[in-house]
């Protein structure tokens, strides 16, 4: 879709701190994070939100969610995870195209979902320090 900004990330039109890739999905550093290592995992073909997206292709975005926060924890590490998706704008969604947001959480941290402005020096730091092979 020409006007999604995702999409745009997708096609390396817009940059992104990419962390993993393959085929079918794209996962990146949120550039205004709630938490250090918050990241997107999105589909690299277009669906504007959970409930049009096939079953086949949300299984597997959903095994890609699976398999960057398994990373996260081990490369971060965090003491564990929120993984959050908002579907329509009443729920949050700001983009419509399909996401899933995994939030490290750090024991001892108030569990709070609130962005902060990303230091885009230090997120291109751990982005080197995240991204999987």
């Amino acid at each position: 879709m020409s006007d999604c900004i995702f999409c745009k990330i997708i096609a390396g039109e817009i940059p992104s701190f990419k962390i993993y890739e393959d085929d079918d999905i794209l996962a990146y550093l949120d550039i205004n994070p709630f938490t250090k290592g918050h990241t997107l995992v999105i589909p690299k073909a277009h669906s504007a939100n959970l409930l049009e997206t096939g079953d086949d292709r949300l299984a597997t975005v959903m095994a890609g969610v699976r398999k960057v926060a398994a990373h996260l924890k081990a490369a971060l590490p965090c003491d564990g995870f929120n993984i959050m998706q908002n579907n329509g704008a009443a729920a949050g969604q700001t983009v419509n195209h399909l996401h899933f947001h995994i939030i490290p959480r750090y024991r001892g941290e108030e569990l709070a979902f609130k962005a902060h402005p990303g230091d885009m020096a230090g997120l291109q730091a751990l982005c080197g320090r995240l991204r999987m092979a």
